[in-house]
Parts: C-alpha cells; sequence; structure tokens
C-alpha cells in the first residue's frame, strides 16, 4: 500500500482508499492489463468493497489526468483503462472475443518514423491499432460493429 500512496502523491493526487483500490487493482490486473471502468467497479464490489461505479469512473479520469493510466476507445467498444507504461506498445484487438492483444515491432515503429520524416514531420506520437479475427473466420468488422454495439 505504500507504493500507491507514494505513486499516488507523486502524481499530485490526494491519497484516499478508494483511490489507493482502484490503483490496485489496476497494477494487479494478472493477465488482463486493460480494464473497464466496469471491470474495476466488479472487482471493488466482489472484494466487499463500497465504492459506486461513479466513484471509479471520477477516479479513472483523474488517474489519465495525471498520467497514471491511458484510456483506449478502441472501435465498437467502451473506454478501457492500463496502467502507464515505460515502453510504447501497440494493440491488436479481436473482433470475435474482444480480446486486447499487446505487442511491440521495431520495424514498425521505425517505419512509422521515416514516414513522417519523409513528409517533413517530427513524429511526436502515434497510436497504433490492429482489428483481427482467427484465421477462416467469417466474421466482418461491421458485423463485429453492429454487434458489440447491441
Amino acid at each position: 500500500m505504500a507504493d500507491q500512496n507514494h505513486e499516488l502523491r507523486k502524481a499530485g493526487l490526494k491519497v484516499t482508499l478508494p483511490r489507493v483500490k482502484i490503483l490496485q487493482i489496476l497494477e494487479n490486473a494478472s493477465g488482463q492489463h486493460h480494464l473497464s471502468a466496469e471491470d474495476v467497479y466488479r472487482t471493488l464490489i466482489d472484494a466487499g468493497e463500497d465504492v459506486g461505479l461513479a466513484t471509479v469512473y471520477r477516479v479513472l479520469t483523474q488517474f489519465e489526468s495525471a498520467g497514471l493510466v491511458i484510456r483506449h476507445n478502441f472501435d465498437g467498444g467502451h473506454a478501457v483503462f492500463e496502467m502507464m507504461q515505460e515502453e510504447h506498445h501497440d494493440h491488436m484487438v479481436c473482433l470475435e472475443s474482444g480480446e486486447i492483444i499487446e505487442f511491440i515491432d521495431k520495424t514498425i515503429e521505425n517505419r512509422q518514423q521515416e514516414i513522417a520524416e519523409e513528409h517533413g514531420y517530427e513524429l511526436v506520437d502515434h497510436a497504433l491499432v490492429l482489428y483481427v479475427r482467427p484465421r477462416g473466420s467469417k466474421v466482418t468488422r461491421q458485423e463485429s460493429t453492429a454487434t458489440s454495439k447491441k
């Protein structure tokens, strides 16, 4: 808990029990680095914590503003949050399962830099998301998006 207290103070946030609990959930998200506000809320409820969904949304927004987490709004889905990481990575989103896969590819990173330079720009930041489906699957992106909006 001391680590979370330090992180919150370093980010300029007051240490409160809901903030500490939510930060712990995000840091300990085993196997699933991308959590929605609802995922965090369900985890709190399952642990017997008395924290409302509105509080979870408010804390996650505060964490985003403080640079502790990154919010992703992948097509066809709701916002998910992940802890800020030192090393940049990109994402693949499976259109069938909704699984989010992180990957790092130096060739892609170098090529993006080259493209920006070829056009006379300096690359400042980017986000690459690949929308994928299992080989042989017949689900199209439009079908998947329509299904996830129901």
